[in-house]
């Protein structure tokens, strides 16, 4: 047991992205080795907890606020900055860098700018160009500037995040050209419907793709629920989160994303992510405001690292996005048909999502998906791991 020692001051910026935040770090002030790299990064989010609250570190307790993020100047001709997304696990020693965080891709241009990794315009709009290193997606952030500083207060309102601030759209390019584990493009088994046979479940219909994230897309009532259900409700329902998290293992295989569904379960918890839909409904969301049926074109609920989304994933939203855009999906069937707009329904409130889709030789791409976040700097300056983490006792 190490009972003294010294703790090493690592430079960082703790941010919040949508309805996230996380610590951000340059490459350079983290170790090479990506084992060394990530015994840091879990002592400096407090995990593995078998607390599971993280208190001996950075982390919320919660996969929204479990996360890290590196961004670096990037090598490619056609981006600015190179970044990595980190989901940490909270009772396990895990980073998984398997997929994308859509929410906290709204800091990474701020985060760049802060940094001095890019040039931006005293005033007007900054485009940053974003390459996530991840999932090898292009992403284009709009970051607002005045006075030579990064907009960070306005009027935009985003729900799930408890204050207004500056609006900042993202769009993603290509979000489904990575999916092609098994030649199939955005829809990785080839189709925008598959029957997944789940032992102890039974079979599951579902859209298994590869938009922003992985992602697994089922109808509500195939679970014998509405998709307007609280986080309360679903979290609470420990037989219900293993039959989820079944469902989840079982698609990741059928996607090619892991061998076993343990596999998936033990090294692949961040992607895919699991999500499920109803017809508009009317409920109360977290906040107590009321969200009218008339208000949104379908109810949306997601599953990240087990447990119900307080609000909806960046990725989940460019997931759903572009199914919506593509005829014969559980999400275009539920719309009546596919369309390139929509607003849906999550815990928090609502959302609004746009996609381009076209057919080429057969399959269906999207070419973009565009949705607005707002980011914020929440602290700055140093974390502290003790020295022993990197084998360093002195």
């Amino acid at each position: 047991m190490t009972t003294s020692g010294r703790q090493i001051e690592i430079p960082a910026l703790y941010m919040r992205g949508g309805t996230s935040k996380g610590v951000f770090f340059l490459p350079q002030d983290l170790p090479a080795d990506a084992a060394r790299r990530d015994a840091v990064l879990l002592r400096v989010a407090g995990s593995p907890d078998p607390y599971g609250k993280q208190i001996d570190g950075m982390g919320g307790a919660t996969s929204s606020t479990s996360k890290v993020v590196i961004v670096g100047k990037s090598t490619r001709p056609d981006c600015d900055v190179d970044y990595w997304f980190g989901q940490v696990a909270i009772g396990q020693a895990l980073v998984d860098w398997s997929g994308n965080c859509g929410n906290l891709t709204a800091a990474v241009g701020p985060f760049a700018i802060h940094r001095g990794l890019v040039r931006a315009p005293a005033d007007g709009v900054a485009t940053i160009r974003i390459w996530q290193a991840n999932i090898q997606r292009r992403i284009i952030a709009q970051v607002p500037m005045r006075d030579g500083q990064v907009q960070e207060l306005g009027d935009f309102e985003l729900d799930g995040v408890t204050f207004p601030a500056a609006e900042i759209p993202l769009t993603f390019l290509d979000p489904g050209a990575g999916g092609d584990e098994q030649g199939g493009g955005m829809f990785p088994t080839g189709r925008p419907r598959d029957m997944l046979s789940v032992p102890g479940v039974g079979t599951i219909e579902a859209t298994l793709i590869d938009a922003g994230n992985p992602a697994v897309l089922v109808e509500a009532a195939a679970l014998g629920l509405t998709g307007t259900e609280s986080q309360a409700r679903i979290n609470g329902d420990a037989p219900l989160l293993a039959r989820l998290e079944l469902i989840r293992a079982h698609a990741a295989v059928a996607m090619g994303a892991a061998r076993t569904a343990d596999e998936a379960t033990a090294t692949r918890q961040h992607t895919p992510k699991l999500a499920f839909f109803g017809p508009p409904a009317s409920y109360v969301a977290s906040s107590g405001n009321a969200v009218e049926a008339s208000d949104i074109d379908i109810a949306a609920r997601i599953m990240s690292m087990g447990q119900l989304h307080h609000a909806m994933t960046g990725t989940g939203a460019v997931a759903i996005a572009a199914a919506a855009a593509v005829p014969d999906t559980i999400v275009s069937r539920i719309l009546g048909g596919a369309r390139d707009a929509l607003c849906f329904g999550h815990a928090s409130g609502r959302l609004r999502v746009g996609a381009e889709a076209r057919q080429a030789e057969g399959r269906w791409e999207v070419t973009k998906v565009t949705l607005s976040r707002s980011a914020r700097r929440l602290m700055a300056g140093t974390v502290f791991v003790p020295a022993a983490v990197l084998g360093d006792q002195a």
